[in-house]
């Protein structure tokens, strides 16, 4: 009986990716495995780096700035360096996200809250019986709707 492997990345896809070079031929079973594994790493590294950039910034969200940030700061990240020279600098000058910033989806939720014209609906209430639970859960999904 075959072991089955569980991977974060599609190993059908990632062969369909290796076999679409004219060069490659046939490709071992574990090789897409292997690779799907070696990308794992590579991401949990670069994530856990620009993790410590967003901390070091006070942040609370990473953000394409905090991810560029880390490549060019370390050398492990040479070879992305080219593709994150398109990527916008964060604005103010000091070279980083400016923690006291907000946002412009900050501002926009703090104009609705001041009573100011929304064409968002108004909120309803939950129907009798639901619990805390739901009710945050609904919340939430109305928040995502609004910014879709």
């Amino acid at each position: 009986m075959r072991k089955k492997y569980k991977t974060k990345f599609p190993v059908a896809r990632i062969k369909k990716i290796m076999q679409m070079d004219e060069d490659v031929g046939k490709v071992a079973q574990a090789t897409p495995i292997l690779i799907s594994k070696a990308l794992e790493l590579f991401m949990q590294s670069l994530i856990d780096e620009a993790c410590m950039e967003t901390r070091a910034k006070n942040a609370k969200r990473l953000t394409a700035a905090h991810l560029k940030k880390t490549i060019l700061d370390k050398d492990q990240f040479d070879f992305l360096r080219d593709i994150v020279e398109n990527v916008a600098d964060p604005q103010g000058a000091s070279g980083g996200a400016d923690e006291n910033s907000v946002s412009s989806d900050t501002k926009m939720e703090e104009d609705d809250d001041a009573g100011e014209s929304s064409s968002a609906p108004p909120k309803t209430r939950a129907p009798k019986g639901e619990g805390k639970r739901r009710k945050a859960r609904n919340a939430v999904k109305e928040e995502d709707e609004d910014y879709d």
